[in-house]
């Protein structure tokens, strides 16, 4: 019986350690128009488009991972567009001061304008990374606003987690 104690009781601590090996980050970059952009009308209705595009962003308040600070992202996506709301999921690739990359999939849907995205808002989780931040693991919500000039501003929060 006293063995199961001190084995929960590890485990306990155990998780306990895990859960506060997360670290909390925040960040925002901006984004340029798309470098790239291919869109395919659907043709079952009007304002029904498949888009996929490229985009390139820099941090102007970067996040810190493991000590290191991002520096610029690029993004390739796809997105299905339907009147004035649009789907979407990407790959991105955030490079670090130091050179590492981190491996991000941002999902999310965006209110449209006049066929021009005013907002978006979702759901991104790293996936991976380079040198230090090889095993990187994490969550968070973004939430983006479209600039006149046709880039936009993206502020993320979340959560990572590197192994040990």
């Amino acid at each position: 019986m006293r063995l199961r104690i001190i084995l929960m009781s590890l485990a306990v601590f155990a998780l306990a350690t895990m859960a506060g090996a997360q670290t909390q980050i925040a960040g925002t970059f901006q984004c340029g128009k798309p470098d790239q952009q291919h869109a395919i009308e659907v043709g079952d209705s009007p304002g029904h488009v498949f888009v996929i595009s490229q985009t390139k962003c820099s941090w102007t308040k970067p996040l810190e991972i493991a000590g290191i600070q991002s520096k610029d992202d690029v993004y390739a996506g796809f997105s299905e567009v339907s009147g004035n709301s649009s789907r979407y999921q990407s790959y991105g690739i955030c490079t670090m001061t130091n050179g590492d990359k981190a491996y991000v999939r941002p999902r999310g849907s965006a209110t449209i304008k006049d066929g021009v995205p005013v907002s978006a808002e979702g759901k991104w989780t790293f996936v991976g990374g380079t040198g230090k931040l090889k095993g990187l693991k994490g969550k968070g919500t973004f939430k983006s606003t479209t600039q006149p000039d046709g880039g936009s501003t993206v502020e993320i929060e979340g959560d990572y987690t590197l192994p040990k």
